[in-house]
């Protein structure tokens, strides 16, 4: 009887010992980075830039994008392919279409765009899409409500959270979508890279004297109706910042774009003037004035002949993406080549994106991210 009792006493101990670890690898397992998941569950939840929580598959096998225009290009260089994206909106298609981006990813080309126009979202076109997760920008509430009404996982994505810092705003993008795909984080290595182009870049500007800084005049829209440009509450003052220039339009506060007319390009007589592929016009329409209503041949760019399109690689440089410490090399060289004549900025892009994102440019394709087509510039909506 005692040896009984023994005995039991050893096997009662053995299988709360067994329950103790069970529970332990359970709860275990239920740790790590980035969202919050359970060992048996489908779904992790994550906090999107709008500091929402959003339930989201672990396994995202079909992505669409509503109004957040970069982002699509940079899904395709995070995955090294487009085959998850089955919808983006227009503007981003055309970029695609005109850009690197489709040359490195032509299924991209295949993806839908007809069910956004704009803000405007057809909500039953997009279900046919069956999207495990929808993109939208934290700029449009409304739009995650709707999504999140009509039962998708709607994430929002910031271009504005960090004041328009565009290598802030790359890193934090990246973070996310890391955070989503742990099997292709690249948190890590972006930042560190793209910090480091930015620091280079800061080092070399950082001693010229204020007097000596270039004035720049980032020409955004251009049409027979409508100039634009960046006061200093858009992406073209942090760049103008970046590259140890001076913004003329900083006086201007207007969050985004601010319309702006021709006297008071007179009065900034900026040094140089670099126009976005948001428009369809290169610099010899400046030299040439050929859009009625305007004559640059006063100002001091245009005299000089520096008027520059900006690059477009895997999208319209100038917002956020995954070009942004390209560019801005590219810019740098370009506001003072002096001070940079030692950096080869077609080398610069091949080595950050094989050292990055694992892609291999040739001469050819990293030399056309500077050389942007004018149809780039096409069906881009101004809201």
């Amino acid at each position: 009887m005692k040896y009984f009792l023994s005995k039991k006493n050893k096997t009662l101990k053995l299988l709360v010992l067994m329950m103790v670890l069970a529970m332990s690898m359970t709860a275990f397992a239920s740790c790590g980075g980035g969202g919050e998941e359970s060992a048996s569950s489908d779904t992790i939840t994550i906090t999107d830039h709008a500091d929402r929580q959003v339930e989201v598959p672990k396994d995202i096998q079909r992505i669409a994008v509503c109004d957040i225009y970069p982002l699509p290009s940079v899904l395709a260089v995070f995955f090294d392919s487009a085959d998850k994206i089955v919808g983006m909106p227009a503007p981003s298609m055309t970029a695609a279409q005109n850009g690197l981006l489709g040359q490195l990813y032509p299924e991209i080309l295949d993806a839908e765009t007809g069910y956004i126009d704009g803000s405007d979202i057809n909500m039953e076109e997009l279900a046919k899409l069956e999207p495990d997760v929808v993109f939208y920008s934290a700029s449009s509430p409304e739009i995650g409500d709707q999504l999140t009404n009509a039962g998708f996982a709607a994430v929002a994505i910031s271009v504005n959270k960090w004041d328009y810092n565009c290598i802030e705003t790359l890193n934090n993008w990246i973070a996310l979508l890391s955070q989503m795909f742990p099997d292709n984080d690249k948190a890590a290595i972006v930042e560190e890279k793209s910090n480091e182009m930015y620091q280079m870049v800061q080092e070399r500007v950082k001693d010229i004297p204020d007097e000596e800084r270039a004035n720049v005049f980032f020409l955004f829209q251009y049409s027979d109706t409508t100039l634009m440009t960046s006061g200093q509450q858009f992406f073209g003052q942090w760049w103008a910042d970046a590259i140890g220039a001076k913004n003329v339009a900083q006086e201007l506060s207007t969050d985004n774009s601010v319309a702006v007319n021709m006297e008071q390009v007179y009065t900034w007589n900026p040094d140089l003037i670099f126009m976005t592929n948001f428009n369809t016009y290169f610099p010899d329409d400046l030299y040439n004035n050929t859009v009625e209503g305007y004559d640059w041949s006063a100002v001091k760019a245009v005299q000089d002949q520096r008027v520059y399109k900006m690059p477009l690689g895997m999208y319209r440089s100038y917002t956020p993406g995954a070009d942004c410490p390209v560019t801005l090399l590219w810019m740098a060289k370009t506001a003072y080549p002096e001070l940079f004549e030692d950096v080869d900025v077609i080398a610069e892009a091949k080595d950050y994106y094989k050292e990055v994102f694992g892609i291999e440019l040739t001469d050819e394709q990293a030399q056309s991210i500077f050389e942007p087509v004018q149809s780039a510039g096409e069906g881009f909506k101004y809201q």
